[in-house]
């Protein structure tokens, strides 16, 4: 047997875990948890053995299982994985294709963070306004007690 059969026969054996974990993470946190179940039904330790890597790799406590995901590389195999974009043969029609969904993720970031800022200055206008209103109160509670106060003594002048 070659280095070359070992190393074959080594990265198909881990080539199917990998494509089961894919294959679990398309379909969210209720497949992982089926599956789970199942392997404590048939063999405890199979049940077991993904309880703690749902653990380990934080997939229990997470709202998606989707949420490795990287800037560049990983952003393209999530997209082309949870949209069903395979390679079409052409590298340059797939390079286009993958520029302009890098370039609408990044212009739907942009516009998120437009919102948020929006969202924050309009939040602070209307608490300025809050703040300008509740200031003008009590200055015209103070102006109404001195106002009050002045009045008081002229009677008592006058008298």
């Amino acid at each position: 047997m070659s280095t070359f059969a070992q190393t074959e026969t080594t990265y198909s054996s881990g080539n199917w875990l990998r494509r089961a974990e894919s294959w679990l993470d398309e379909r969210g946190k209720g497949a992982w948890i089926a599956t789970m179940v199942l392997g404590f039904i048939f063999v405890w330790p199979v049940g077991l053995a993904l309880l703690a890597y749902m653990i380990w790799s934080k997939r229990m406590f997470s709202k998606s299982c989707n949420r490795r995901m990287t800037r560049h590389h990983d952003a393209d195999h999530h997209m082309s994985r949870r949209h069903g974009f395979r390679s079409s043969g052409n590298s340059a029609f797939d390079a286009y294709k993958a520029d302009t969904l890098r370039r609408l993720m990044d212009e739907q970031g942009q516009f998120e963070a437009f919102l948020e800022r929006l969202r924050a200055a309009k939040d602070k206008s209307e608490f300025d306004a809050f703040m300008d209103d509740r200031a003008r109160a009590a200055k015209d509670a103070n102006d109404t007690d001195v106002d009050d106060t002045d009045v008081d003594d002229e009677d008592t002048v006058v008298a």
